[in-house]
């Protein structure tokens, strides 16, 4: 019987390994193209930054009159660029909220493909603003290109992870991020003056997202639907074995609808929850918790502030060719989102959001010191590109590409698209206050606002070590499982019939297969690092589903 889909477990416990198909991989490329564009409108606003002021200044003339000021109030100035670049996170946080019922309404592909009416909207407005002389078309269109961002900034993560194997999921998922990044490198390049950012070609530059929608329009019909979604959700059995089968490739996918079945079941006892029963769930507060965190420990880095505004810190920091400077940050973005893309399925997600945390506190502490000494000692300016490097480099390694797929991953598939929403509008939520703020703060705090950033980083790096399990090779049922107690597989696989919650007297239980902890807890045997438990002592009953590692197989009883 084959496995390894999604669900499927080796009998061995070794994780699965179903071969890539052309059709899996047409799937992930063309759900990608949306983090394209999310990324791309990251990056695209920063390199032409004076040339659209200039263009604002003109067109606040035109409205004034030959009487009226020689030129735009600065403080009018600030705001409305600060809107212009903020303004997408706010279209972002709006639509984040919509993931959830729009992707069990269509679909993750129809909705995926329905998405692109506001990508196409946006560039467009964006394109003709300066035509129209109106920076109110751009700031609308980076508005929609924003909601777009936000429900692609869902829908992408969830369908990959639906579709990916288990021991592919996630690699496969860090391609998500590895999108965005090249999408932030593309619209550096484009955005030199030598090419797009000019006066005269910048409506050029911003109008080009429309081109990844249009590709993406063409490419999704083709792509098959998440049999997830079409079994378990929609109920629909024909179409969710004619994706398994264009998916794994297999001729006989009945061992992976088995498991679908299997999972169906348990979750008849765990509906769809809504955004409000979610929130207001005492078993999915944990998980909800560590997403939100993780969400947070993202934006809340200070990789955003770094690219709305790149180009005026390397500025001040003395470099001659900041745009340049800005490119080579966006080369180091994409060449160590590739490293986590090997990296991931080895070292595991939790391992690779610790070193990244710690690199980037490290690195926002040492470019406060260069910016400090920058007066006194020029060479200061390099150490502050290497900074910028590595604080860009450790951000891909683990706080860029994690927290969007692990989500997907924390919960089962019932309250997934609920928990989608709740981790998006978190995410879009903290990159609005730093794109709206950041300028502000960092104008109050000078040369020592990438403390802030350190403090931060430093607070999540301790709550990733204390409460953030690693899910490397676990399905998505038993990482679900392990948050609160399914008696039906925490006690009868785990324990097995007659078992009872005390290790065997004087022995530590070692069960080699486990591989999901939440790290800073008790439990029995192997289920913390370090913490078997001898004869006598009882892990607490209540907490006890909570806590373990899970266990593909049931313990042997000692004689």
């Amino acid at each position: 019987m084959p496995s390894g889909f999604q669900q499927i477990g080796s009998e061995d416990g070794e994780p699965p390994q179903q071969r890539v198909t052309g059709t899996l991989v047409l799937a992930v490329f063309s759900a990608v193209l949306g983090s394209l564009q999310f990324g791309y409108n990251i990056g695209v606003i920063n390199a032409p930054q004076k040339v659209i002021e200039q263009s604002y200044n003109e067109t606040w003339l035109g409205r004034q009159g030959p009487e009226g000021p020689s030129s735009i109030p600065p403080g009018t100035l600030t705001t409305l660029w600060a809107l212009s670049v903020a303004i997408f996170s706010v279209g972002g946080m709006i639509s984040s909220f919509l993931i959830g019922i729009i992707s069990q309404w269509l679909g993750r592909k129809r909705a995926m493909l329905v998405n692109n009416v506001l990508a196409v909207l946006g560039g467009s407005l964006m394109g003709l603003a300066n035509a129209a002389a109106s920076y109110e078309m751009l700031i609308l269109g980076r508005f929609l290109i924003g909601a777009y961002s936000g429900l692609t900034s869902g829908l992408v993560p969830m369908y990959v992870g639906e579709i990916a194997p288990t021991h592919l999921r996630g690699a496969l998922g860090t391609l998500n991020q590895l999108a965005i990044v090249t999408g932030i490198l593309i619209a550096q390049v484009l955005g030199l003056e030598s090419l797009l950012g000019t006066a005269s070609l910048w409506p050029l530059l911003l109008g080009l997202t429309v081109l990844p929608a249009l590709l993406q329009l063409v490419l999704l019909p083709f792509c098959p639907e998440s049999p997830r979604y079409l079994y378990i959700i929609r109920n629909l059995e024909g179409p969710a074995r004619k994706s398994l089968k264009r998916l794994t490739g297999w001729a006989d996918v009945s061992g992976v609808l088995a498991e679908l079945k299997d999972e169906k079941r348990k979750l008849e006892r765990e509906r769809p929850l809504s955004l409000l029963q979610l929130l207001g769930s005492h078993t999915h507060r944990q998980p909800l918790i560590i997403a939100v965190v993780l969400q947070l420990s993202q934006q809340l880095s200070g990789i955003n502030a770094v690219f709305y505004y790149s180009t005026s810190i390397f500025e001040t920091a003395g470099v001659g060719q900041p745009a340049y400077a800005t490119i080579g940050a966006g080369v180091v973005n994409t060449v160590f989102t590739l490293v986590s893309v090997l990296l991931v399925e080895r070292a595991g997600r939790r391992t690779l959001h610790l070193l990244g945390l710690a690199g980037m506190c490290g690195c926002a502490i040492l470019m406060t010191v260069a910016l400090l000494l920058l007066e006194r000692v020029p060479a200061m300016s390099y150490v502050s590109i290497v900074a910028i490097f590595g604080f860009v480099a450790f951000f891909e390694i683990g706080p860029g590409p994690i927290p969007w797929f692990i989500v997907a991953e924390l919960f089962s598939q019932g309250p997934r698209p609920a928990a989608m929403a709740v981790a998006g509008f978190s995410n879009w939520t903290s990159n609005f206050i730093i794109g709206m703020g950041f300028q502000y703060v960092a104008e109050a705090m000078g040369p020592y606002v990438f403390l802030l950033f350190a403090v931060l980083l430093l607070g999540f790096f301790i709550f990733t070590f204390l409460r953030v399990p690693e899910t490397r090779g676990r399905t998505f049922d038993q990482i679900s499982a392990a948050f609160h107690r399914t008696p039906s597989l925490l006690e009868q696989e785990t324990l097995g019939e007659g078992g009872s919650l005390l290790t065997p007297p004087g022995k530590r239980t070692r069960l080699p297969h486990c591989r999901l902890s939440l790290p800073g807890r008790e439990g029995t045997g192997e289920c913390v690092p370090m913490c078997g438990r001898m004869e006598g002592q009882r892990a607490p009953a209540s907490r006890l589903g909570a806590l373990p590692r899970l266990f593909p197989k049931a313990a042997k009883k000692e004689p």
